[in-house]
């Protein structure tokens, strides 16, 4: 049975996947890992998944990583964690994604070994608001001058925990997706500015508004103009495309070649629900 992909519209990088994963995500595992590697971005619409058959699609991309945000996981399922701005009884039922926008980054950066790849499931979706925007950071990396990628080639950056909790509870009136001891993880890591891809040999770029301090030969100063500077090249309109959701809307991205970001979504007029899982 061969996969059927069309390109993603608007956009340099992904793919539409016309399949019913809740019946088909096994025989096609090989084909969807290996169309994920090419394109970077896969849109997968019209699903109907149940907890087990989301946990099913994520082990087709890797090894599930059970080391989530215990708040938000969802019981029973280890791996799978709930994503909404919904309230109710007074607290966040899911990692709380803002009203505001959110910082570019790729997922857990701050951990030591990176994730591979996230899938995102949409349950209830919002009218207005509330796109994902992608930052294909392996164009990007390819499109800086050859004198900027032979200067950055060497260097490594710090990605701390610590530093993105405190940013977003400061940005964000005290609300933040991280909490102290709820993600098993060092207050700091070191991650290369240029990761080279361990499937496909592509390089791309490793960013964080938010989550890195710095580069770790740099002084301060220069170091955040740099990064500012790449971020900023990275995310320019050559390289993004902006996710619209629908209702059973199944996004799967390559965390080592992306970056990402959602958009504002007005949490008192829109509700939204989405599950996540991750894989190493």
């Amino acid at each position: 049975m061969d996969l059927s992909l069309r390109p993603l519209e608007e956009s340099s990088f992904g793919a539409v996947v016309d399949a019913d994963l809740a019946t088909d995500a096994e025989r096609l595992a090989p084909q969807l890992a290996a169309a994920l590697h090419r394109h970077r971005l896969l849109v997968v619409p019209r699903q109907h998944l149940t907890h087990a058959d989301l946990l099913t699609v994520a082990s087709c991309f890797g090894t599930v990583d059970i080391g989530v945000d215990r708040r938000y996981a969802v019981g029973g399922f280890p791996g799978l964690t709930v994503i909404s701005n919904i309230v109710e009884d007074g607290e966040h039922i899911g990692v709380y994604d803002g009203d505001n926008e959110e910082e570019w980054h790729a997922d857990n950066s701050f951990k030591t070994q990176l994730t591979s790849a996230t899938l995102l499931y949409s349950v209830i979706t919002p009218a207005r608001g509330g796109e994902t925007r992608f930052a294909d950071a392996t164009r990007a990396y390819a499109g800086l001058p050859p004198a900027v990628r032979q200067r950055i080639e060497p260097m490594r950056a710090v990605h701390s925990i610590e530093r993105l909790g405190a940013l977003q509870s400061q940005a964000s009136g005290g609300q933040s997706s991280i909490a102290a001891g709820s993600l098993a993880a060092p207050p700091e890591v070191v991650h290369p500015l240029v990761l080279t891809h361990p499937v496909t040999g592509a390089r791309s770029l490793l960013l964080g508004s938010m989550v890195i301090s710095g580069i770790s030969t740099l002084p301060e100063q220069e170091s955040r103009a740099l990064l500012e500077e790449l971020l900023e090249h990275t995310t320019s309109a050559p390289y993004v495309y902006s996710h619209r959701w629908e209702q059973g809307d199944l996004v799967v991205w390559d965390n080592l070649a992306t970056l990402h970001t959602a958009s504002p979504c007005d949490s008192s007029r829109h509700r939204r629900l989405l599950y996540r899982a991750a894989v190493r």
